[in-house]
């Protein structure tokens, strides 16, 4: 696919000086990039049970934490951002009783590998806390407003990027079953409670990146947004959930889902990412957790097709200026309705999607060069933003290719050099 990728590349003039400040003039020099400013996305809640152990305070067996620890290195090879899990009724199955402290173990984790993340959802009417029934809803609003205010703020710094609140187009008419969450969002209204809830976040850290989330790409979403922007509600991120268990969207509809959402002026992020690598869900099937089944086994054709699949709507995304991220749901088979979804099979194999998108991202979205500095010490530097290492004279430097400098002195140290 021919794109133009300049949206995703800048220019920078550099001038390499030694540690005394003098150039480094007539050497020879290699740049390598080392981080992308997009974030390239992947589901990490494996790392909350490696680093915290289980829920009830036990730690992991030595087998299973060696096959945690073998599919999160091998996704975030080339993933830097991971979605972690904050729903209420997991989180905090007894009131004033939150799994902080396993939630924080795995945030670090990532923080280690210098993987950013981000916590979902604050809000939602599923795996909602069973003991918000008790209250009056009045009560509930303030108790949502409070777990956020609380979470947001113990987790600032740590995590910073946040879906606030998750499918509110069906909040006020989901029928499954009762909960906390739909009851408070029938009284008040859909506006009210994602001004409330929004208003909780960003007062609990100014600097977060606040999203709406969605799986409901019809008009209803638009309208939602629409009259959310025109509340003034503080929404940074508009978030696009992507699950095809009943098949690929297609490019059409790919395309389409862009030019709608990309109209209100907001970074799209891509959330929930999900394409299938065995046989497809049934078209007649309409909320995707009614399909059950105790296995659903992945097939050597549907994984080509998976590639295929994953590569062209990855292109498409990362063609369009407004989109910052993109986030595969299930890093590896076996996760949500036991879908053949991930990167990965069962046995944290390599699927040829996981090859595929990797060498997208390391070798085609990449850049690396060698060159040679003038009389000054200058080079001229166009590639894909993101963090980059220059090594010259047996020495390096790192710096962030943005777009914001056109003109940048670095020092060069010894590489181990503090």
């Amino acid at each position: 696919m021919e794109t133009n990728l300049n949206h995703r590349k800048a220019g920078i003039n550099l001038r390499l000086v030694t540690e005394d400040g003098n150039p480094a003039a007539n050497q020879d020099v290699k740049i390598a990039q080392k981080s992308h400013q997009f974030l390239f996305g992947v589901g990490g809640f494996e790392a909350v049970e490696l680093a915290g152990g289980k829920p009830d305070g036990s730690k992991t067996d030595e087998a299973r934490a060696a096959h945690l620890r073998e599919k999160l290195d091998k996704l975030f090879a080339f993933h830097n951002y991971a979605t972690l899990p904050f729903y209420l009724g997991r989180y905090e199955p007894q009131e004033d009783k939150p799994d902080e402290g396993r939630l924080k173990a795995g945030a670090r984790w990532f923080a280690e590998r210098n993987v950013t993340t981000k916590g979902h959802p604050l809000c939602w009417h599923t795996v909602c806390a069973d003991w918000l029934m008790n209250y009056s809803n009045a009560q509930i609003l303030n108790k949502v407003i409070a777990r956020i205010e609380r979470d947001v703020s113990a987790f600032a710094g740590l995590i910073d990027i946040w879906d606030v609140i998750n499918e509110v187009v069906i909040m006020p008419i989901f029928d499954k079953y009762d909960n906390a969450i739909t009851r408070i969002c029938k009284e008040y209204g859909q506006i009210r409670i994602v001004k409330e809830v929004f208003g909780a976040a960003r007062r609990s850290n100014p600097n977060a990146v606040l999203l709406l989330n969605d799986f409901d790409m019809s008009q209803d979403y638009e309208i939602l947004i629409d009259k959310c922007l025109q509340a003034g509600i503080p929404i940074d991120v508009i978030g696009l959930q992507s699950h095809q268990h009943q098949g690929y969207w297609g490019a059409e509809k790919v395309h389409d889902v862009l030019a709608r959402f990309s109209r209100f002026g907001l970074p799209l992020h891509f959330t929930e990412n999900t394409l299938i690598s065995g046989e497809i869900m049934p078209p007649h099937i309409v909320d995707l957790n009614d399909w059950q089944v105790e296995q659903w086994p992945t097939t050597p054709e549907g994984e080509e097709r998976q590639a295929r699949e994953i590569i062209e709507m990855y292109e498409i995304l990362f063609a369009h200026p407004q989109v910052q991220a993109i986030t595969t749901w299930s890093g590896g088979d076996d996760a949500w309705l036991h879908a053949p979804a991930g990167f990965l099979r069962t046995d944290n194999s390599e699927k040829p999607a996981y090859k595929a998108l990797r060498a997208k991202i390391e070798n085609e979205w990449h850049t690396e060069k060698n060159e040679r500095t003038d009389a000054n010490g200058c080079i001229k530097l166009e590639g894909f933003k993101g963090g980059y290492e220059v090594s010259c004279m047996g020495k390096a430097a790192v710096f962030k290719l943005d777009g914001k400098n056109g003109d940048l002195e670095l020092r060069l140290k010894a590489v181990n050099s503090e």
